[in-house]
């Protein structure tokens, strides 16, 4: 299966997944289970909520993570502060970047961004460099964008 018909198929597993059902934090920890069992050569797979103006764990599946992440640091904070996804071929290539898992090479995080605010992020890592392409971001956004229209963001973010 190529990555075009893998995200559209994640996508609508997703979206079945998570219809009609109101709680946020069921649907994230939902959300993240359904990407790691669905995606290959990853090691962590998760969220990252917005309080009190940092991020904080959330919902996740792999080892233990760092719990707060500032804004603007490491990759999850910098894409969070920079409303923008952040494909990183080598984590220990990236300016600041904050090892919660040795193991990990190679990172993928998506901002949600619900009502013109940033809600949190979704943040994959990878054991293998260069892991994450164009395709995994277009379908990882298209991801987030389904959870942004179902999630009732205020319940569990600032």
């Amino acid at each position: 299966m190529d990555k075009l018909d893998f995200y559209k198929e994640l996508n609508q597993n997703l979206t079945a997944l998570i219809a009609g059902e109101t709680d946020p934090v069921a649907n994230l920890a939902n959300a993240s289970a359904l990407l790691f069992e669905r995606m290959t050569e990853i090691n962590w797979a998760g969220f990252y909520l917005m309080k009190a103006g940092e991020l904080v764990l959330g919902p996740f599946q792999g080892k233990p993570a760092c719990i707060r992440i500032a804004l603007g640091k490491g990759v999850c904070g910098t894409a969070a502060a920079e409303r923008r996804t952040i494909v990183v071929p080598d984590v220990n290539q990236f300016p600041g970047h904050i090892v919660c898992d040795p193991d990990s090479q190679s990172e993928i995080v998506v901002p949600i961004i619900s009502d013109g605010r940033v809600r949190g992020v979704l943040d994959i890592d990878s054991p293998i460099l260069n892991r994450f392409d164009q395709a995994d971001q277009n379908g990882l956004e298209q991801f987030v964008n389904i959870l942004e229209a179902e999630i009732v963001w205020s319940e569990i973010t600032d």
